[in-house]
């Protein structure tokens, strides 16, 4: 009976996480499809950004199914049901999320470090049309070669990097290599890829301040600011272009008599006939907005669009306080640097984990709440992605752009949205800290009160409490993501840090956002460096 129990509710956590796969596979490949240019598409670019967004939704999908399967174990009275009564049967739900984990953790790293790298370099060769496909092969494994060393070295680094406190000073040197070696050899290899994940997640925490803070920002004020009115931007580009071509006339009336342009004059002209192309482009996408059917749609769905800005507006702010929060506690409550600020359950009032730990008698809400928190993030980071495009410092690299985006950035993408996921579960610890380590588990706790019957003696009463760091270790089972985020307690110091600095990106990117004024209809279609022929793919 215990094993069929065991096998329902382990098939009903997985059955999920199915169904969610599929409908991410789905996702990726219209999303890619979408901002993908069809001068320039490739086989086998298209499928590495679909199978890599895929792995970076997946990886993140797994973190709700890790708090399912741990709080699923226990009935709401905080006892053990029959199936996972068992200490072993309990080890083995536990492992099986835990090489889920490593599975796709490694995955990653052979995405970030081989597969992409490998991908973008072939393409960039590509654009020399003197270079052979042997010759294309042989410069992108060069290329490719420096990734797999970085990769290796992180490797060597996280099997090296000792976990427990070393010997003491008056240790022998032979003893303190000895200790090392014990090290590596008990760890089996798991705190090397620990490592490597976790100096990638320093990588994606950058992201996530650059991009996902900004797209938190910018995602709902866009929404309930709309566009501009096509009918106008139509009207006030025909003015423009009027405007052009008079300037344009009045340069070229100079030399009717025969005497030759200036080369101030001549170099103004040029200006003003590439903004005169630019312009009847705009003119060409406007006229198609404007008969397009989805922008009519788009209007009559405008009192949603505002609602659902005002909705997305209000989560992040609930995010950022309790951000705020949570990172505040560590600093009154934690041990400081030494112990990377880590926090045994809470000690402030947090309104994210407060609303997880009330919709838990409710099933399945407050899982649906953190699968929610979870896309939340990537859709954020997509649309800051989205917004901003892909820069190195000062250096813009490439434009995300609906049908002509080249392959190479649509593989930066890929990799920047791979690094934010990594980063991701760290922030929703951040965000409800007591709820990531145990999910919705509760514990009992045994007293004895004096009868009030007339025989002598102590009655055994039992209370339900929500488990926390004071619950009694066989009790209260900790999440497999709770333990890979802690394995380094350097980089959970660097993650606090980085918390503040999500948080100050994040009201700076509010406040430019609601500077700025209403998008175009058209915004990002049409730019000075576009071609003429790439009007193609929106005319057909």
């Amino acid at each position: 009976m215990a094993a069929q129990s065991l096998l329902s509710e382990s098939m009903l956590g997985w059955s999920i996480f199915t169904f969610i796969l599929l409908v991410i596979l789905a996702f990726c490949w219209v999303y890619i499809r979408k901002f993908q240019s069809r001068q320039e598409s490739e086989v086998v670019s298209t499928i590495t950004a679909i199978c890599a967004l895929a792995i970076a939704l997946i990886t993140s999908a797994l973190l709700p199914v890790d708090i399912f399967l741990v709080s699923f174990m226990k009935y709401p009275n905080g006892t053990y049901k029959e199936w996972a009564a068992n200490n072993e049967t309990r080890g083995q739900i536990e492992d099986t999320v835990l090489y889920g984990y490593y599975t796709l953790y490694s995955i990653i790293l052979f995405c970030v470090f081989l597969w992409i790298p490998f991908v973008y370099f072939y393409y960039e060769e590509r654009d020399d049309d003197n270079v052979n496909k042997c010759s294309q092969v042989k410069n992108a494994l060069k290329y490719t070669i420096g990734f797999a060393i970085v990769c290796v070295v992180l490797l060597l680094i996280g099997a090296f990097v000792p976990l427990e406190p070393p010997p003491s000073q008056n240790s022998t040197q032979w003893e303190k290599v000895q200790y090392l070696f014990e090290e590596l050899g008990s760890s089996h290899g798991l705190p090397a890829l620990s490592f490597s994940i976790s100096s990638l997640t320093l990588i994606g925490m950058l992201a996530v301040i650059t991009y996902t803070a900004y797209g938190m920002s910018v995602l709902p004020l866009n929404l309930i600011k709309g566009t501009r009115s096509v009918v106008y931007e139509r009207l006030e580009n025909t003015e423009d272009i009027d405007d052009v071509e008079h300037q344009i006339e009045k340069l070229k009336s100079k030399c009717n008599d025969g005497r030759p342009l200036s080369s101030r004059d001549r170099h103004n002209l040029q200006e003003l006939e590439s903004k005169l192309q630019v312009l009847q482009r705009r003119g060409r996408h406007l006229e198609i907005a404007e008969r397009n059917c989805c922008t009519k749609v788009g209007s009559a769905l405008r009192p949603i669009k505002i609602l659902l800005g005002i909705f997305f507006i209000l989560v992040a702010l609930l995010f950022t306080v309790a951000l705020f929060i949570s990172n505040l506690d560590k600093a009154l409550h934690s041990a400081g640097i030494s112990s990377g600020f880590i926090v045994f359950g809470t000690n402030l009032t947090n309104p994210l984990n407060e609303l997880l730990l009330a919709l838990q008698p409710v099933f399945p809400l407050d899982y649906i709440l953190i699968t929610v928190i979870t896309m939340y993030f990537v859709v954020t980071s997509m649309a800051g992605i989205r917004n901003m495009g892909i820069w190195f410092f000062w250096i813009r690299l490439y434009k995300i752009r609906p049908k002509r985006t080249r392959p190479q950035a649509l593989l930066f993408l890929c990799m920047i949205l791979l690094l934010i996921v990594l980063h991701t579960s760290y922030m929703i610890y951040s965000l409800a800290p007591q709820y990531v380590m145990y999910g919705s588990q509760k514990y009992l706790v045994q007293s004895q009160m004096p009868s009030a019957g007339p025989a002598s003696g102590n009655a055994t009463f039992g209370t339900t409490r929500i488990c926390d760091a004071d619950a009694p270790e066989d009790q209260c089972i900790v999440t497999r993501s709770y333990l890979f985020l802690h394995k380094f307690w350097f980089f959970s110091t660097i993650y606090y840090f980085g918390n503040w600095a999500f948080i100050g990106a994040f009201l700076i990117g509010l406040a430019v956002s609601c500077c700025r004024g209403k998008k175009s209809v058209i915004e990002g279609e049409v730019e000075a460096d576009d071609s003429d022929l790439s009007d193609d793919e929106y005319v057909h």
